[in-house]
């Protein structure tokens, strides 16, 4: 069965779950210590109003709120135009997930928390089981395309995702969250309000979760501890400061990502093994993943004059994990490098083979600050920045020694526990350690023309310099990669009346080539990546023309978009002096071009019913470089860019029952440059229901909320997890035979139902 919670968890859970609060769960409480049962509009929850002359999508807490406790951000905006959300995991736990805009992918799309970037700083993804808890998010704002300039971002050419956390209340206070549900899912959190402190003006929050499910296929459970903390200040004429900490660790089971032939003879039942046999590399414990991350971002708006104010993001992050897999080695015929070794000692070894854990670990540091003063001059509103990042990045892969019953001796990979050789070097297949700095600075000057037209004009330019150490022996020692990108924009916006906008915009963007397109990997001493630092950025031109409509009932948005991509970046294999390898190359250019719509229609007090829809067109323009040929893939769909996507969702809430729906379908995704495999579409429906018992029993915020999730439990292919060139052996222009390799997909998530108590202090 899909659902493993029985009755008798129902019948137990019940009489403390009539205590839940999804519509004050992301605003846990407010500055009374009682509330009167009046009702609980929700006139933002899913449209809050916008007026950037550019396409921008947002939901609320009120709708946040409404949604599973255990939710991620990716999860959270997959309603919204354009978004494309593969999950492989019903409670938003595991890292195997993506989310695409307007067919652009994750590693192209920014992501913010309080003004900080929180986007990996070698591979440029973001990964959402790492961010803020829901309860703690405000808003969660989508700008599907035209990045604002000042966003601290190298790879927003697929847009900007930006959360932003709720703010400590003016009187103490607590909130808990207890939540119960399929596969064994516990969740606890907790969060703390300190009130205004004394008789200053500071106030604080902090909070504590702890959540743990069974994997819903397959053996493994998923376990994350999370941290949320924020300290405010506010004085004066609008100054303020504050200072957010979030601290995440993780201990995650990757799900096995299957061809479609693995589908077509396994379906959901592709799945690492549950039991351990001598020499097995499938087992689920070689397949956990634990991280650790530690983020700290101080936005200040301080207010200098009448017409003059300074904004600073000053940011700060750590990072530590393990991505491991099963394997096997031998004790012989080992490479460090293009070096050969001696003999080494492998425990556990039979025959001169042994199985163990490989891994893939990466230590990270990042700390930037971006700063602009806003000036006020007549018609003019001038702004002048400048931004700083300096990142370290540290990759190695090793391999850890496991027990005769298939444990791993440890699954973080820490370097003085991993197997080394009989002189004591550490055995790896990649070691190497890259510095990045970002370097910007931007202006820009938004120009009152007339009472009801505004010209906004600016220039931003980026440089980005990667410079990186290989320390396995071999021709390729260091590795330098230097570039500048220059972003010009314009935007119009007129205001037909209060309730009416027209806008238009045209932006650059660009993304600088990820630290690993630069390094030359080796496999038994010869090469089996080659690197290329030679790329350039991948640039882009886009416009958007916009209608925009903000009314008493009725709020709705329809933008046109266009895209022109320059050098984009992707992974192939090329033939190097007869070898088939990967690398990353320059495929040419991409075109672009499709709708986006939104409505929300509010037709009584506590109703609201939402509907978004994207078409898009996204053509590549050239042949793709490919084994020493070309591929055929001039005028094909470009990969992960689904024809249509359309969104139906919904919330009542009339002071006493609540509930909410959200309906997704996804078209047709290619995941091959040829277009000679894809996946077809499918639809996701999430629903809850719940009760506000404030009266009840007393006065205090107390709410009941069921939300089941994927409710209809479609048996699909989610999304693609590893495209490639072409699926099936494929004749290239020149007439070479280029053989073909298997894409691989995410099985989309079952069925799961999750009930929360909540209850404010």
């Amino acid at each position: 069965m899909a659902l493993n919670i029985d009755s008798r968890c129902l019948l137990l859970a019940l009489p403390a779950l009539l205590l839940a609060n999804p519509a004050y769960a992301a605003t846990p409480f407010d500055d009374a210590d009682t509330i009167r049962v009046t009702g609980h509009p929700d006139p933002e929850g899913l449209l809050p109003d916008q007026t950037a002359p550019k396409a921008v999508s947002a939901i609320s807490a009120e709708f946040i709120g409404k949604q599973a406790p255990t939710f991620n951000a990716f999860q959270l905006v997959g309603l919204l135009p354009g978004a494309n959300v593969a999950s492989s995991d019903p409670y938003g736990l595991s890292v195997s997930s993506s989310l695409t805009l307007r067919g652009l992918g994750q590693d192209e799309i920014g992501v913010l928390l309080e003004g900080a970037p929180q986007n990996d700083i070698g591979y440029y993804y973001a990964y959402p089981s790492q961010f803020a808890d829901a309860e703690n998010i405000r808003q969660v704002t989508l700008t599907q395309g035209a990045v604002d300039i000042d966003s601290p971002t190298v790879g927003g050419a697929g847009g900007l995702l930006s959360l932003t956390l709720d703010d400590p209340r003016a009187r103490a206070g607590a909130l808990l969250d207890l939540s119960l549900g399929s596969y064994d899912e516990r969740r606890a959190f907790a969060r703390v309000d300190t009130g205004t402190i004394a008789h200053t003006n500071l106030k604080a929050f902090v909070s504590v979760s702890d959540n743990r499910a069974d994997n819903w296929r397959g053996a493994g459970y998923d376990t994350r501890f999370h941290i949320d903390a924020k300290l405010l200040n506010e004085w004066g004429n609008g100054n303020r400061a504050s200072i957010a900490v979030s601290f995440n660790q993780a201990d995650t089971s990757t799900y096995p990502s299957p061809t479609l032939a693995d589908w077509q003879a396994n379906g959901r039942g592709f799945n690492y093994d549950k039991h351990y046999t001598d020499g097995d590399t499938n087992y689920w414990r070689l397949y956990r993943s634990p991280f650790r991350n530690l983020y700290f971002s101080a936005p200040v708006h301080l207010v200098l004059g009448d017409r003059l104010t300074l904004d600073t993001t000053t940011y700060v992050q750590f990072g530590y994990g393990n991505s491991p897999y099963g394997t096997q080695l031998a004790t012989t015929g080992n490479y460090q490098g293009t070096q050969a070794l001696g003999p080494i000692a492998l425990p556990g070894a039979e025959d001169g083979v042994a199985t163990v854990l490989g891994n893939y670990t990466g230590r990270q540091f990042r700390a930037g600050d971006v700063a602009k003063l806003t000036l006020k001059a007549g018609v003019h509103t001038i702004t002048a920045g400048l931004w700083l990042d300096y990142g370290t990045d540290h990759d190695i892969q090793s391999y850890t020694a496991i027990n005769p019953d298939g444990t791993p001796t440890d699954i973080w990979g820490y370097a003085d526990k991993a197997i080394h050789t009989a002189d004591g070097q550490l055995l790896a297949y990649e070691d190497e350690r890259t510095t990045t700095v970002t370097k910007g600075f931007f202006l820009a000057d938004s120009i009152a023309l007339a009472p009801r037209l505004t010209l906004d004009a600016g220039f931003k330019g980026v440089s980005v310099l990667h410079n990186g150490q290989n320390y396995l022996p071999g021709p390729q020692a260091g590795v330098h990669f230097a570039s500048f990108a220059a972003l010009p924009r314009a935007s119009l916006r007129y205001k037909l009346d209060d309730h009416n906008q027209l806008f238009a915009n045209v932006t650059t963007n660009f993304r600088a080539p990820d630290e690993y397109t630069l390094y030359t990997t080796y496999d038994s001493g010869v090469p089996s990546g080659q690197g290329n630092p030679a790329l350039k950025n991948e640039y882009s031109v886009s416009e958007e023309l916009g209608y925009r409509v903000i009314g008493a009932n009725v709020s709705a948005s329809l933008t046109a978009f266009h895209y022109h991509f320059r050098n984009r970046q992707l992974a192939t294999v090329i033939d190097a002096d007869g070898a088939l390898i990967n690398s990353t190359i320059n495929a040419g250019s991409q075109t672009s071009y499709g709708l986006d719509g939104e409505v929300d229609y509010r037709p009584v007090r506590g109703v609201s019913l939402y509907v978004s829809g994207e078409v898009l067109h996204a053509r590549i323009d050239d042949d793709l470089p490919a084994g020493g040929d070309d591929l055929p893939t001039a005028g094909k769909h470009a990969v992960s860019s689904p024809a249509l996507q359309a969104g139906f969702g919904g919330t009542y809430d009339d002071g006493r029952l609540f509930g909410s729906f959200a309906l997704k379908y996804v078209g047709r995704q290619y995941s091959t440059f040829t277009n000679d495999e894809s996946v077809p579409g499918y639809a996701t429906l999430d629903l809850s229901v719940g009760v506000h018992l404030a009266g009840l029993i007393d006065q205090k915020r107390t709410d009941l909320r069921v939300n089941l999730i994927n409710a209809t439990n479609p048996h699909v292919l989610s999304g693609v997890e590893a495209i490639s060139p072409n699926a099936q052996d494929t004749i290239g222009r020149n007439g070479t035979l280029i053989a073909g390799s298997a894409p691989a997909y995410y099985i989309g998530a079952g069925r799961a139902v999750v009930v929360t108590l909540s209850r404010a202090f």
